[in-house]
C-alpha cells in the first residue's frame, strides 16, 4: 500500500477534487442565491415564452418566460436546505434514539428497536403522501416527511455501533472510576462512532436530493410558485421532445451534485476506514 496519507490521495485524485469543488459551489449558490440570479423566479416575460438559451437566458425560459437559469438557482435553495435540514433531523433524533438504546439494552432497548421496526415497515412514499395530504406540499410538509423516514436507518447503525463498544476495555474503565452513564455515552462511546456516522450521514444527504426530486417530479412535492430541481423537472418533461433544455440543465445539476456527494462519501469512508489508514 502506497505510504501516502488518505488527504494525498484525496488532494491528487482530479475527480475528487472536481466533486469536492462542485459541492462547495453548489453551497454558495444556494446561499447566495438572491443576490448572484440574474432574475427572481417567478418574474415572467411574455415575449419569451419556451425561449431557447441565449446570453439574455443563459438556460432559455419556461413556458410562463421565466428565466430557467434564475430558477434553476433558486431551486438549489429548496433542494440542498432540505436536504442538510433532513440529514440533521436524522442524525439528531437517530442518534439520541439508537444511543440510549444500545446502552441502556434491557426493555428499553427492546421497546425501542420496535419502534424502529414498526417506522421502518411502513412504505416510505405512503407515509410522504399522507404527511403531504395533512400538512400540504410546502416546505415544511416535506421536510418532516422525509425527515421521519430519514432517522431509522441512522438509529439502527448507532445502536450496533454502541452495542458494539459497550463492552470494551475503555469503557470498562470509565466505568470503574465512577463516570455517568451519559458521560460515557457522549464522551468516550459516541466519539470512536463519528467516523461510519459522518459517512453514513454525507450518503443521506444525495438520497434525499434525490427522493425530493422524485416527489416533486410527480407532482406530489413542493408545490409552486416555489421551484426545487424536482418542480423544474417536472415542469420540463412535458416539452421534453420540443424544448429539451426545460428538462437538460435540471436534470444535469441533479446528476452533478448526486455524484459529487456520493463521490465525497465514498472518499470519507476510505478515510475512516482503519484498513485504508497508512
Amino acid at each position: 500500500m502506497s505510504k501516502r496519507t488518505w488527504f494525498n490521495r484525496l488532494t491528487s485524485d482530479p475527480l475528487t477534487l472536481f466533486t469536492l469543488a462542485f459541492i462547495l459551489f453548489i453551497f454558495f449558490v444556494s446561499a447566495s442565491a438572491t443576490w448572484i440570479a440574474p432574475y427572481s423566479y417567478e418574474v415572467q416575460d411574455p415575449g419569451r415564452i419556451l425561449a431557447s438559451p441565449s446570453t439574455d437566458h443563459w438556460f432559455g425560459t419556461d413556458r410562463l418566460g421565466r428565466d430557467l437559469f434564475s430558477r434553476v438557482i433558486y431551486g438549489s435553495q429548496i433542494s440542498i436546505s432540505m436536504a442538510l435540514l433532513t440529514t440533521v433531523i436524522a442524525f439528531l433524533f437517530g442518534t439520541t434514539l439508537g444511543a440510549t438504546s444500545g446502552y441502556v439494552g434491557g426493555k428499553l432497548d427492546n421497546f425501542l428497536m420496535r419502534v424502529v421496526d414498526v417506522a421502518y415497515s411502513f412504505p416510505d412514499l405512503l407515509l410522504i403522501i399522507l404527511i403531504g395530504v395533512l400538512i400540504g406540499r410546502g416546505f415544511l410538509g416535506i421536510l418532516l416527511a422525509l425527515s421521519l423516514v430519514s432517522w431509522v436507518g441512522v438509529a439502527r447503525l448507532v445502536r450496533g455501533e454502541v452495542l458494539r463498544y459497550r463492552e470494551t476495555q475503555f469503557v470498562e474503565s470509565a466505568r470503574s472510576i465512577g463516570c455517568s452513564g451519559g458521560r460515557i455515552l457522549f464522551f468516550h462511546i459516541l466519539p470512536n462512532i463519528l467516523g461510519p456516522l459522518i459517512v453514513t450521514l454525507t450518503f443521506r444527504i444525495p438520497v434525499v436530493i434525490l427522493a425530493e426530486s422524485t416527489l416533486s417530479f410527480i407532482g406530489i412535492g413542493i408545490s409552486p410558485p416555489l421551484s426545487s430541481w424536482g418542480t423544474l423537472a417536472h415542469d420540463g418533461w412535458t416539452g421534453m421532445k420540443f424544448y429539451p433544455h426545460l428538462i437538460l440543465f435540471p436534470i444535469a445539476v441533479i446528476f452533478l451534485t448526486i455524484f459529487s456527494f456520493n463521490r465525497l462519501g465514498e472518499v470519507l469512508r476510505n478515510a475512516f476506514d482503519p484498513e485504508m489508514r497508512v
